[in-house]
């Protein structure tokens, strides 16, 4: 009598290997959905481009620890990059045949502060400038800018497109561009202040020389450290937005550029983001939105709220000074612009009137109040003349070109309490009409998302 003997396959009499293929039928399918659903915000060039050597850093720098993560999973709005060759081809023709004849008139001399520290109708007087008006704006360098001889030069001759950040406090780490094409160091560049808090920390972790007489280079960047002289702010914050806001006055000769805070790590080519947020929109400033305010009122609250600025009672006069000088919520009919608020972790700048004035203009409000400019943004955009076309795009295209780190971490040092700050802080004010215009844009927002 014959017996018939059914086994199992051989690859199911082992459970760890049916595991392995059952785990990998399961994910592999999400991995490709993954992987093609955020191509369209990758923002890869059509045709691959060779890109330049990396930096080391000694392992105990830690300069890619506490990366924070992206706010959004995917982009709903892409930007596409045109060719390396030609966009590195095009802004080289820009940068030659730009004019001379935007170029703005400064106000020159010594003065109380850095910018002049000017009344409120005073600095509104220099929010009408046309072409030809031979009135000097303030905008910053009526005290020291304590930049070495051989810096300065350095920063005159780059006559194209400059990439500028800035670390004071050492509250940063120097972090290396990624995905720079292989003509772009000549082309671009890469500017990084920092003062001596920083330099001391830098020199000690052997990442900086302190040698006299050195250029002083991290990777990219050309290191220009603040010495011989007192810097002109106490705040640290507001001594970084010196160069965060007023590139086009450090670099006379520059062309286009970009502003890069130290706790971002940019992931794309400069060149091809200015091409593609700046140039073919035709915009004299590009900047994301913010990823969650829509008005400066909102803005406000939550820079009380979170501690970023704990003086209530200022923020309060520099809301009524707005409302009093004319700022509105915003509406519809500040369209194209779908907010009053940006992120301005990332600028791109096309040096010219329009944009060199905006940048003056707002440096004068930090000055006079303080160093959050997304408080100010909108007052000066809407209330300028000529009109400046700034490009917002989504704030998805920020998480997407860049990478974002927490700040260095500190011991806190002991604070007062802080009040909360909220709507009813301004109420019976002169932005009292500024509100109720805030609520209603709100409740008209909400039927048309619930329509």
């Amino acid at each position: 009598m014959a017996f018939v003997y059914v086994t199992s396959p051989l690859l199911f009499q082992s459970k760890l290997l049916c595991l392995s293929v059952l785990y990998l039928l399961t994910t592999l399918p999400l991995a490709l959905y993954v992987s093609f659903s955020q191509s369209t915000c990758l923002f890869q060039s059509p045709t691959p481009f060779p890109t330049s050597r990396r930096f080391s850093y000694p392992p105990s720098y830690a300069e890619h620890k506490y990366a924070l993560p992206t706010a959004h999973s995917d982009c709903s709005s892409s930007v596409p990059f045109s060719d390396y060759g030609k966009v590195l081809d095009e802004i080289r023709d820009l940068c030659r045949n730009s004019t001379s004849s935007l170029v703005l008139g400064y106000l020159e001399g010594k003065g109380d502060t850095f910018s002049g520290n000017f009344s409120a109708q005073k600095r509104k007087s220099f929010f009408h400038h046309r072409h030809g008006d031979q009135v000097a704006i303030p905008c910053g360098f009526l005290q020291e800018f304590p930049v070495k001889e051989s810096d300065r030069l350095a920063m005159e001759k780059c006559d194209g497109v400059v990439v500028v950040s800035a670390i004071i406090g050492d509250h940063d780490k120097v972090r290396q561009p990624r995905g720079l094409g292989s003509h772009t160091l000549a082309s671009v560049c890469f500017f990084m202040f920092i003062d001596h808090a920083t330099h001391k920390v830098l020199v000690a972790r052997n990442i900086l020389s302190d040698k006299e007489g050195e250029v002083n280079m991290i990777g990219v960047w050309r290191i220009v450290i603040l010495h011989g002289g007192r810097l002109p702010y106490d705040s640290p914050a507001m001594n970084g937005v010196i160069p965060k806001h007023l590139a086009h006055r450090l670099f006379p000769n520059s062309k286009f550029s970009m502003w890069l805070d130290a706790k971002v790590q940019l992931t794309v080519d400069p060149l091809l983001l200015i091409h593609s947020l700046l140039v073919l929109p035709d915009a004299d400033t590009a900047i994301p939105k913010h990823p969650f305010n829509i008005h400066t009122m909102e803005e406000v609250i939550a820079t009380a709220r979170w501690k970023k600025w704990a003086d209530v009672e200022s923020l309060r006069v520099q809301m009524e000074t707005y409302c009093e000088n004319g700022l509105k919520p915003w509406s519809t009919s500040k369209l194209p612009y779908k907010t009053d608020v940006p992120d301005s972790a990332l600028i791109l700048r096309r040096h010219g009137l329009r944009s060199n004035l905006f940048s003056c203009l707002l440096f004068n409000e930090l000055e006079a109040f303080n160093h959050r400019d997304q408080l100010a943004f909108a007052y000066v955009r809407d209330l300028m003349v000529p009109k400046i076309k700034i490009n917002m795009f989504e704030f998805e295209v920020f998480e997407h070109v860049t990478v974002e780190y927490r700040h260095n971490l500190k011991p806190e040092a002991s604070q007062q309490p802080v009040k909360m700050a909220s709507s009813r802080d301004i109420k019976g004010s002169s932005c009292e009409d500024y509100l109720l215009k805030m609520s209603q844009t709100t409740v008209d927002m909400s039927a048309a998302v619930g329509h």
